[in-house]
């Protein structure tokens, strides 16, 4: 058996900003000293080094390092210090933290932390998380940008008709209808607003406009991107995928392979029924919501409107059936579970969507 060297190095001084030093935090690393040409170390299994480290001061260190194992927490920027260790010649293995947190002994510092790390990164039926690219992370970023710029509109277009309801007016439901409020806004011959409040309302309308903007623009380089990403192209296939699914399903999901089955994939992102079952009793809840949040809002919300204006899928005997027994919501969870397990298929079996023909 080759001796080994096992270490970790932590940096308490960044600790407390977890998002956004992962690395620093607790990264944790194998040297494998068997070749004949080092030094005999026959420690193997213990910590021998604890080193405290900064930012600017990691590269340097791993660089002298000969190739190894590095453990990471999932966390912020762990992404961005996988592919600079990668560079190196280490082999890096990223890790859900809360996967991790099971290995940390008493109270959680950073030394616990490192030791935790070192000791989940070598479990063999530890599931690791697929170190992204500098493209699939501009990619993600896409979306992330436009979810936040829509938040901030749907918070001006809130707060725009509030204002306005306490002068009396209003304007149908809908997105696609405050425009006629903004153009209320704008016409100085209209009474109903007194002028103090109508410079305050102009500001707002100003900023929904400049949000519109902002998101169109970002709707359209997802479009150019889903039309470039073969993957996304397959996924849009599925019913229920748009444009904006398939691209954000594309650009999360990095290594299909890396789930069993389509049930997986759908329990990944927390489409499938809470358990807390004991004794052989089998007790199921409501839906887990664990996983990816933004993926499963899209997953529910495209299954919401296949339900509504898909004349295949109403005809559908198991969406009929199922629409006999439980509640529209319900049903829509249940069509989006399915919608990411085909989607798992898709992207695992690189083909398209083929309905299959109802039994008559």
């Amino acid at each position: 058996m080759a001796p080994a060297l096992w270490g970790h190095f932590f940096s308490s001084d960044l600790h407390s900003c977890v998002t956004s030093t992962p690395l620093l935090e607790g990264a944790r690393y194998w040297l494998d000293r068997g070749a004949p040409s080092t030094a005999t170390i026959t420690v193997a299994w213990s910590t021998v080094l604890r080193k405290k480290l900064g930012r600017a001061q990691v590269l340097a260190f791993f660089s002298r390092l000969p190739p190894c194992l590095v453990g990471l927490e999932a966390c912020a920027t762990a992404h961005y210090w996988a592919r600079e260790l990668r560079a190196l010649g280490h082999e890096v293995r990223l890790m859900p933290a809360q996967y991790v947190k099971a290995y940390v002994k008493r109270n959680k510092h950073d030394a616990a932390d490192a030791e935790a790390i070192c000791e989940a990164v070598v479990r063999p039926t530890m599931r690791f998380v697929p170190v992204k690219t500098a493209d699939q992370q501009a990619a993600v970023l896409l979306h992330r940008g436009r979810e936040r710029l829509v938040r901030q509109r749907t918070g001006l277009v809130n707060a725009l008709r509030g204002h306005l309801a306490e002068f009396g007016v209003i304007a149908p439901q809908g997105l696609r209808n405050v425009g006629k409020l903004i153009a209320i806004v704008r016409d100085e011959r209209d009474a109903r607003l007194p002028d103090l409040a109508r410079q305050v309302l102009q500001v707002l309308a100003a900023q929904i406009e400049q949000l519109e903007a902002a998101v169109a623009a970002i709707e359209k380089q997802l479009m150019a991107w889903h039309k470039s990403n073969p993957v996304s192209q397959r996924l849009a296939s599925v019913p229920g995928i748009g444009p904006i699914i398939a691209t954000a399903i594309a650009a999360t999901v990095v290594e299909p392979s890396g789930f069993r089955s389509g049930r997986e994939f759908a329990a990944w992102l927390g489409l499938v029924p809470r358990q807390n079952s004991t004794g052989g009793k089998h007790r199921l809840g409501g839906i887990s919501k664990r996983g990816n949040q933004y993926l499963r809002r899209l997953l529910i919300n495209g299954a919401s409107a296949n339900l509504l204006r898909s004349k295949a899928t109403n005809a559908d005997p198991w969406v009929i059936g199922l629409r006999r027994r439980r509640p529209p919501l319900v049903v829509a969870v249940a069509l989006a579970n399915k919608t990411a397990r085909i989607a798992w298929a898709v992207m695992h079996r690189h083909e398209n969507y083929q309905r299959v023909a109802a039994a008559a």
